[in-house]
């Protein structure tokens, strides 16, 4: 007898509090986006960049994201909303509460958030991709279990051991079966095992200019294809190819493309600007080596300093000192020359571097 027969669904996704339902897929998301946020601190501050940021950042994201999420949904699910047989009123589309979001739009419009705080504060939009790009993937790992507490999504029939159980009726139901593939838990261990990749491949090749960010792109699109493939929910199909699994081949070439064209990209991505470089400048982040550990990828958290050489002009007169002898590298510089060894290192700062009582209806589940 197996040890697992099958994977029970919750008997409900939504717990009322008083008059406020409380939805488990809301909950997964939000966790979700805690989590991601948590995670992108600890690699920026390694990175060398100002504590707090990617929380500043995150106020852009998630609204971003919110709405590029439910625009998706709604264009590629428009017969939901629209026309003479919508089982909803078009004003439902409004309704974001009531679930229904797209991964594509979600990162899309996240990252475009992303990109406009990070010109207002003056940082580099490709060092922070590079550095929030694990934490996403981790995010989507945990949002997938929204999409069990709704009993929506899952794959054809299986009994396997690890078959999910579904309520008969549901959208994609087979008669005289019960389990099927539980393409969510599926997708939330890819994602997981893709953020350790996108660790570890910062790590082990020194990744930088959004190169890790498109490694993820491709390894998340590359896993949503074939996981795709199994879903049995209603989707619109091109050429016997649901519109996600074409969605996920266009990206995928888009994001290997970008790491074969950035392939010979160097040099150093800002951190930080020094404050009064710009209205709304991230003051210059200060931390000592010494302390702090570099994040993986070998690269150089600190600017060298100016020296000073001096010789005295005799036994008894005062100290020169010899102007040629003044390094011409000043801090905060984006071009600034790699440490030579010599001298004290200037604080890091600046240009341093490193690294849903009623469940929602299926189709209002995250795609």
């Amino acid at each position: 007898m197996p040890l697992l027969a099958s994977i029970p669904s919750p008997s409900q996704g939504v717990w009322n509090l008083g008059p406020i339902p409380i939805r488990a897929y809301a909950l997964c998301i939000v966790l979700g986006v805690v989590v991601a946020v948590w995670i992108g601190e600890r690699r920026w501050r390694a990175r060398g960049g100002a504590p707090g940021t990617v929380t500043d950042l995150a106020v852009w994201a998630v609204p971003f994201g919110l709405v590029g999420g439910r625009l998706y949904h709604v264009i590629t699910d428009w017969q939901i909303y629209f026309g003479s047989d919508a089982p909803k009123r078009p004003i439902d589309a409004l309704f974001i509460w009531e679930g229904g979001l797209g991964i594509w739009g979600a990162v899309a419009l996240g990252a475009l958030g992303v990109w406009i705080a990070c010109r207002r504060r003056g940082i580099s939009f490709t060092a922070v991709a590079d550095t929030l790009a694990p934490g996403v993937a981790v995010a989507q790992a945990i949002g997938r279990w929204g999409n069990y507490f709704n009993q929506e999504l899952f794959g054809g029939p299986t009994t396997l051991p690890w078959a999910l159980e579904i309520e008969p009726g549901r959208p994609g139901t087979v008669p005289g079966a019960s389990t099927y593939h539980p393409t969510f838990l599926y997708e939330s261990l890819w994602d997981l095992a893709l953020a350790g990749v996108l660790i570890l491949a910062a790590r082990r090749f020194g990744l930088r200019h959004g190169r890790v960010f498109a490694l993820y792109i491709a390894g998340y699109t590359l896993g949503r294809f074939w996981i795709e493939g199994l879903r049995v929910d209603p989707a619109h199909e091109i050429l016997g190819l649901r519109l996600n699994q074409w969605t996920s081949i266009v990206i995928f070439l888009c994001a290997v493309a970008y790491l074969l064209l950035s392939r010979n990209r160097t040099g150093e991505e800002p951190v930080g600007v020094l404050a009064g470089d710009g209205e709304g400048a991230d003051p210059a982040h200060q931390r000592d080596q010494a302390d702090e550990p570099e994040l993986g990828g070998g690269e150089a958290g600190g600017l060298p300093t100016a020296q000073e050489d001096t010789t005295a002009t005799d036994n008894t007169g005062p100290a020169s000192v010899d102007s040629t002898s003044v390094d011409s590298a000043s801090a905060g510089s984006d071009d600034a020359p790699a440490d030579s060894g010599e001298g004290d290192r200037a604080p890091a700062g600046a240009g341093a571097t490193g690294d849903g009582g009623t469940m929602p209806e299926p189709e209002a589940g995250r795609r």
